[in-house]
């Protein structure tokens, strides 16, 4: 039984990851805007999305082999979307080398916001919907 509600909400559960993940990217690069050579970062949301629709692991991890009993734990401290990761691109210079644009920050801020609360008001009626399939 939990494996149908696994699979009905593989791909919001994935959306919901790279939406929260996204927000906390975008949280640092609104942080650092005064930090001198800081590169804002942005996770490329339809790139993870279109590889969890096509059954690829949802959270992009690389798996890494160990050769020695005191290498890390592969993935321990990685990013979960890491793969999908990158640097905006600098649309205006400054002089500190610094790639923060607030404007365009807070606009994907308050936009990753609102997708975020949608993919939560979608899961809720899921959810809500197969407790009503289960009561009948």
């Amino acid at each position: 039984m939990s494996d149908r509600f696994d699979a009905q909400l593989s791909i919001q559960r994935v959306a919901l990851g790279a939406l929260t993940y996204r927000q906390e990217l975008l949280a640092s690069n609104i942080a650092n805007a005064d930090t001198p050579h800081f590169k804002a970062r942005d996770i490329d949301f339809k790139a993870v999305l279109a590889a969890a629709a096509a059954g690829r692991a949802g959270n992009n991890s690389i798996s890494l082999t160990t050769t020695s009993p005191r290498h890390f734990a592969a993935g321990a401290t990685a990013a979960p979307f890491g793969a999908a990761v990158g640097y905006r691109r600098e649309f205006q210079p400054n002089a500190d080398g610094n790639t923060v644009n607030m404007d365009i920050e807070r606009s994907a801020f308050a936009e990753n916001a609102l997708r975020l609360e949608a993919t939560l008001s979608f899961i809720n009626s899921q959810i809500k919907g197969m407790q009503l399939a289960m009561s009948q």
